[in-house]
C-alpha cells in the first residue's frame, strides 16, 4: 500500500470515529452529563470548549492555517518518500486538526444548544451560533487518581487533586499520538540513510 493511500485511510478513519462520537454525544446527552464506562476512572463527560481565551474567530482561523500548513508538509514528505511511520504520524495530526475545525466551523450552525436539553441536529430555528463560532465537543475523561495535595505543599496544599483532569476527544488524541510518534521515532524518521520505498520498516 502506498504512503499516500495509507495517509488518506488514516485521515478518513480518524475523522469518521471523531465525528460519529461527537454527533452521538451531542444528540443524546446534555451538557455536563456523565456516563461511567469503567468504574470511576474512565467516564464519558460531555463538555464543550469554546476557545474564548483566544477569541473564537482567531482560533478557528489559526486552526485552518495549521491544517493548510500540515497538509502541504505531509504532501512534501510523501513526495520525498519519507518513512511511512512519519507519514502516518503527520496524518494523525492532520486528521485531529481537521476534526476540531469541523466543530468550530459548522457545529454552531447545525446544532441547537446543549444546556439543559439534548441538542437537535439541523434545528428549525437554526443553530446556537454562526459560522466560525462553533464549540468543540469533548467527552473522554480519565480521572485515574483522585485525592488531595499534601498540606505542606505551598499554595496548592489541601486542594483537590485529580489526574488526569482534562476532558478531550478523539481528534485531540489523534494529534497527541501523532506528535509522540514523531518525538519518539524522530531519529529513525530523519536518518540520512533512508531505506528505499519498498523496504521501509514499520514502527
Amino acid at each position: 500500500m502506498s504512503a499516500a493511500l495509507k495517509s488518506i485511510l488514516v485521515v478518513i478513519l480518524v475523522l469518521f470515529m471523531d465525528q460519529l462520537l461527537k454527533i452521538l454525544i451531542k444528540t443524546s446527552m446534555t451538557m455536563g452529563q456523565e456516563i461511567h464506562v469503567i468504574g470511576d476512572w474512565f467516564l464519558i463527560h460531555f463538555t464543550e470548549n469554546n476557545g474564548m481565551a483566544f477569541g473564537k474567530i482567531f482560533l478557528s482561523i489559526f486552526r485552518i492555517l495549521a491544517v493548510i500548513g500540515i497538509s502541504y508538509y505531509l504532501r512534501y514528505m510523501i513526495m520525498q518518500k519519507a518513512h511511512h511511520g512519519m507519514i502516518i504520524a503527520l496524518s494523525l495530526i492532520l486528521a485531529g486538526a481537521i476534526g476540531n475545525i469541523i466543530d468550530s466551523l459548522f457545529y454552531g450552525m447545525i446544532f441547537s444548544d446543549s444546556w439543559g436539553q439534548v441538542a437537535s441536529l439541523f434545528p428549525e430555528g437554526g443553530g446556537y451560533s454562526s459560522f466560525l463560532h462553533g464549540r468543540v465537543v469533548d467527552m473522554l475523561y480519565f480521572p485515574v487518581i483522585r485525592g488531595n495535595w499534601p498540606a505542606w505543599i505551598p499554595w496548592i496544599g489541601g486542594n483537590q487533586l485529580i489526574f488526569f483532569r482534562p476532558v478531550f476527544n478523539i481528534a485531540d488524541s489523534s494529534i497527541t499520538i501523532g506528535v509522540f510518534i514523531v518525538l519518539i521515532f524522530q531519529k529513525r524518521f530523519f536518518h540520512s540513510g533512508e531505506k528505499p520505498e519498498g523496504d521501509q520498516s514499520t514502527i
